[in-house]
C-alpha cells in the first residue's frame, strides 16, 4: 500500500506521527508548518488527506497515543512454549484472556509464543499466568520491564523528509502535576480518546462536546498529560504493515550489568529502534536482559539494522555470537492493543 501514496502523504506522515498542535482548530497550523517546509497544502486539504489514510487503513487512528502504565495498572511481556502439534489449541487458551493484549508467534527453537499481559491490579498478572500454565501444561516467563530506554514506534517513509517539524508547543500554557491517579473527568476524558481523536476540524471540541466538557479544559488536559507522559504524543498513528514494515525483528542481548545504563541510551539513539527495554533473565532457559525491538520493509534492511545495533554495542563490550539473537515474528495471534478501560477506572477509583 506504501507505494500508493503520493508526494504530499508522505511529508504528512514523517511530519506528524507526533508533533501534532493541541489548538481547537490544528489542521490550520499543522498545515502552516507543512508550507514552511515547501509543501502547499491548506488546513481543509490536509483534513481531507489524514481523513483518507485512516480510511484507507494506512493509519491505525489519529490522536493521543496513551502511556497506559502512566494512568495506572501494569503491562508485562511473557514468553513461552506452545507444542507444534498443538500450537493453535494453545494460542486459543492464551488469547481467550481478556487481560491478553497482544500475541505473536516468533523464531525460537523453545519460547515460540509472546505476548503482552496489561491488568489494573499488579497481583493479577501472578494468576493469569498461573490458570494459563494450568490450562496449557507449559510454563510461562514472566519478562517485567525493569528500565526503559526509548518507546517510539515511529516509521518513516520515502518523500519529503519533514519529520523535523514539531507543534507540540502549539497550545494552552500548563504546569504538569506528579498526580498518577485521575479524577473522574480525566477518566472520562482518557476513555473518550483511547481509541483515536474524530477527524475532523475540530477534534478536540468535538470531544469536548461528547463528554459534556469546556474545550478549554480538554485542550489544556491533553497538553498536561503530554508533558506529564501520560501521552507518548498526538498526531497520525500508522499503521506500519501498511507502510511496508514487514519485518519484526526482537533482537535480545546479554549485555552486562555494569554497562547496561550505558548500552540503552546508545542503542535508543537508532530512529529505527522503536522500542527499546531492560527485562530480567531466566536461569537456564533465557539468557537475554536487554530487548530492542527494530522494524524493516525487507529482510536485507532488517539485517542490515541488527548488524548496526550490533556494532554499537559492541562499542560497550565484546559481543560474541552467544550474547544476542532475533527473533522474528511469523504470526500474529492476538493484537487489540492495551485497553485502558478497567486500568483507568481502577486509578480514578483509588484515587
Amino acid at each position: 500500500m506504501s507505494e500508493d501514496l503520493g508526494t504530499v502523504d508522505r511529508a504528512v506522515l514523517n511530519a506528524f506521527q507526533g508533533g501534532f498542535p493541541v489548538v481547537e482548530r490544528p489542521f490550520e497550523p499543522a498545515a502552516a508548518a507543512l508550507a514552511d517546509h515547501g509543501v502547499d497544502i491548506d488546513a481543509d486539504e490536509l483534513l481531507s488527506r489524514v481523513q483518507d489514510l485512516d480510511d484507507a487503513g494506512v493509519l491505525t487512528r489519529f490522536g493521543a497515543l496513551i502511556n497506559a502504565e502512566a494512568i495506572g495498572g501494569t503491562a508485562t511481556l511473557v514468553a513461552t512454549h506452545a507444542p507444534e502439534d498443538s500450537y493453535d489449541e494453545h494460542a486459543e487458551i492464551v488469547n481467550a484472556y481478556p487481560e491478553v493484549a497482544h500475541n505473536y508467534e516468533r523464531e525460537h527453537p523453545h519460547l515460540n509464543m509472546w505476548f503482552v499481559v496489561s491488568v489494573a491490579e499488579e497481583g493479577r498478572v501472578e494468576e493469569v499466568l498461573t490458570e494459563i500454565e494450568a490450562e496449557t501444561g507449559e510454563e510461562t516467563y514472566n519478562l517485567p520491564k525493569q528500565q526503559e530506554f526509548h518507546v517510539g514506534a515511529k516509521f518513516p517513509v520515502e518523500g519529503p523528509q519533514t519529520q523535523d517539524i514539531d507543534c507540540s508547543d502549539l497550545g494552552p500554557e500548563v504546569t504538569p502535576t506528579e498526580q498518577r491517579s485521575l479524577t473522574a473527568d480525566e477518566l472520562d476524558l482518557v476513555l473518550e480518546i483511547q481509541d483515536g481523536l474524530p477527524v475532523t476540524a475540530t477534534p478536540y471540541a468535538d470531544v469536548a462536546e461528547e463528554i459534556d466538557a469546556d474545550v478549554e479544559w480538554v485542550l489544556e488536559t491533553i497538553q498536561r498529560f503530554n508533558m506529564e507522559g501520560k501521552v507518548r504524543r498526538v498526531g497520525v498513528i500508522p499503521n506500519h504493515y501498511a507502510l511496508g514494515y514487514s519485518e519484526n525483528g526482537m533482537t535480545v542481548w546479554d549485555v552486562p550489568d555494569e554497562v547496561i545504563d550505558e548500552v540503552g541510551p546508545a542503542i535508543a539513539e537508532f530512529d529505527f529502534v522503536t522500542h527499546c527495554y531492560e527485562r530480567p533473565r531466566h536461569d537456564g532457559v533465557w539468557p537475554y536482559n536487554f530487548f530492542a525491538m527494530t522494524h524493516g520493509r525487507s529482510e536485507a534492511e532488517s539485517q542490515e539494522r541488527i548488524q548496526q545495533v550490533r556494532e554499537r554495542m559492541a562499542e560497550h563490550w565484546d559481543v560474541t555470537a552467544a550474547d544476542w539473537d532475533t527473533l522474528f515474528s511469523t504470526r500474529i495471534l492476538k493484537k487489540t492493543g492495551i485497553r485502558l478501560d478497567e486500568r483507568a477506572r481502577q486509578n480514578a477509583e483509588t484515587a
